[in-house]
């Protein structure tokens, strides 16, 4: 379920009306990649960024992938927080070059 979750989701702007809705989604990836603890950080976190809720979803199953491979040493929270960020950049990156080979090769 990790690996290939690019665009599983539709795109859902965290300052949507329907946000009760988006938490459940993100909450369900949260809880899928072993994360939940960290939900409130990832969403303050994508929300000072100008992050919307797709990216969010990319981010965290690219966190998840590189938890398997590299496991912080200690201080859980902060590796979190740092990778995080870094999979956002990431995560924008893989979507839009996935918007535009869709568009590109229509």
């Amino acid at each position: 379920m990790i690996n290939n979750c690019l665009m599983k989701s539709g795109h859902f702007p965290l300052s949507q009306s329907n946000s009760i809705n988006n938490e459940f989604i993100l909450e369900s990836y949260f809880m899928a990649t072993g994360f939940l603890d960290r939900l409130t950080t990832a969403i303050q976190i994508a929300e000072e960024l100008k992050y919307d809720s797709s990216e969010i979803i990319e981010a965290i199953c690219k966190v998840a992938d590189k938890f398997r491979i590299y496991p912080p040493a200690k201080n859980r929270a902060a590796w979190f927080e740092v990778v995080f960020r870094e999979k956002l950049l990431e995560a924008r990156a893989d979507i839009l070059a996935h918007r535009y080979r869709k568009q590109y090769f229509k």
